[in-house]
């Protein structure tokens, strides 16, 4: 941090994180992942979800399982994904898994967009009752 402030950083802080995610480091779990899926076909899509490593939207099986494996040790793209989804209509985001750092993330970026999250079976209920109002 001191290194990046000596250097112009007008600000730079360190996060919390338990891994390395999104980055170089996560080279040889992403060559792993790509070992592991090699054998496991992914079938096309007629919905599309946003690559977060391009945030654009894909369709194509083999397609996505080379993204997947990208994603593991690059840079993700969650604000410019999450705005061409607004773009593209989306007004609702769902987070799915622990934690609510996405949601956080979503609600700064889609401001008045709903953004909920799933985690436990409370949250479930929450975010069903809040989607059937």
């Amino acid at each position: 941090i001191e290194a990046l402030k000596a250097a112009g950083a007008k600000r730079a802080v360190l996060l919390p994180v338990s891994a390395p995610f999104h980055s170089t480091l996560m080279q040889p779990a992403a060559d792993r992942l790509a070992e592991v899926l090699a054998p496991i076909e992914i079938k096309d899509i007629t919905v599309p979800i946003v690559a977060n490593v391009t945030a654009q939207e894909v369709t194509s099986g083999e397609e996505i399982k080379k993204l997947l494996v990208k994603q593991a040790a690059m840079p993700v793209l969650w604000e410019t994904s999450v705005r061409n989804m607004v773009a593209g209509g989306v007004d609702i985001f769902v987070e799915v898994g622990p934690g609510k750092v996405l949601t956080g993330f979503t609600k700064k970026i889609a401001k008045g967009m709903m953004a909920l999250n799933v985690e436990d079976a409370a949250s479930l209920e929450k975010t069903l009752a809040e989607l059937n109002k």
